[in-house]
């Protein structure tokens, strides 16, 4: 099968891209107001056969942001995991109240909002009861909506997605695209919050056994256009929709870091862009650090970098760090925006 795709390229950043999308020479990267892109990498496919060249031109779907996205910056998701057996950080917000008190510090930290999840889902993880999931995270989800914080869930479950929606989240973050409960897409095309769909090349248990993929970049693509395609069928506005290709879930340490590489690939699919790539095992196989919890300066590097290629939201652990480090980059790359 033939299929074209545009990957953005030659990037430009703050009041340099101002001009040149005032000057009509760029376009606008997810609809930022701070990044432009001027050239596009197209890229032919043919059954195995994949062929690549620039050209010059605005040629994606523009993405029209929610009003909840800032536009000119990533929002930082805070990452609270009410779980005992998380890969970066089990046990220490594993009950209601110390999951509560981490969420309250992450929102002190910089966080524009909060995703609570009661199941794990690292690499050769088991599935959790339904039941036992929302025991986790329901009086969490309460307690941090009543103290006035945005809140998403993070789950793959159509009742615990109703329950949380209920008791005051305000986003579905879920790691299978809609996929793992048959009553998902129904549970969100009656609702009217945002969903975020994400890659994954099999089910937590399995994942890492042995992916593979023709071209990882090009078939995490395809797969989320077709999971977007089927939202939008089942009666999920598109506008509501936000995508993410899913570092580490079913992926090679090669297969992540192509991804990430071609990060700017996933423009093309029209939506807001999640990258989730804190703390990662990637990111220890790169830097040396075999403690998930203090790969904070190679997950901080990863941010800046989905950052400067368009990420529209970053879910971090270290929010403290990524919030300041995005401070210095977006002051160096649009002085205007740091109000000083």
């Amino acid at each position: 099968m033939q299929k074209i795709y545009f990957r953005p390229a030659g990037l430009v950043y703050g009041p340099d891209a101002r001009i040149i999308l005032k000057e009509g020479r760029g376009a606008s990267l997810g609809g930022l107001a701070t990044i432009a892109y001027t050239l596009v990498e197209e890229i032919e496919r043919n059954g195995a056969s994949v062929s690549r060249r620039f050209i010059s031109g605005a040629l994606l779907r523009q993405t029209v942001l929610p009003s909840f996205l800032p536009g000119e910056r990533p929002l930082v998701m805070g990452i609270v995991n009410v779980t005992p057996d998380s890969f970066s950080d089990g046990g220490v917000a594993a009950d209601t109240q110390r999951a509560i008190a981490h969420g309250v510090q992450l929102a002190a930290d910089g966080a524009d909002m909060l995703d609570i999840g009661g199941e794990s889902t690292r690499p050769g993880s088991d599935g959790v009861p339904e039941d036992e999931e929302l025991r986790r995270i329901i009086p969490v989800i309460e307690g941090l909506a009543a103290r006035g914080h945005a809140v998403s869930v993070d789950t793959r479950k159509a009742n615990v997605m109703r329950a949380a929606l209920k008791a005051g989240a305000s986003m579905v973050n879920d790691v299978s695209a809609l996929t793992y409960d048959p009553m998902a897409m129904e549970a969100m095309a009656s609702a009217s919050c945002p969903v975020v769909l994400m890659h994954a090349q099999g089910d937590p248990k399995t994942m890492q056994l042995s992916p593979h993929y023709d071209d990882v970049a090009l078939d995490v693509h395809d797969w989320l256009e077709a999971r977007i395609e089927a939202c939008v069928a089942a009666g999920i506005a598109r506008a509501r929709i936000i995508a993410d290709p899913g570092i580490g879930f079913g992926k090679s340490f090669r297969h992540n870091l192509d991804v990430l590489r071609q990060f700017t690939l996933f423009h093309g699919l029209g939506v807001p862009l999640l990258m989730g790539l804190s703390r990662k095992g990637f990111i220890g196989a790169l830097t040396g650090e075999t403690v998930a919890g203090h790969r904070v300066h190679g997950s901080t590097g990863g941010a800046l970098w989905s950052w400067l290629n368009g990420a529209h939201i970053l879910r971090v652990h270290d929010v403290k760090a990524t919030v300041a480090a995005l401070a210095v980059a977006g002051a160096a790359a649009d002085p205007e925006s740091s109000g000083i």
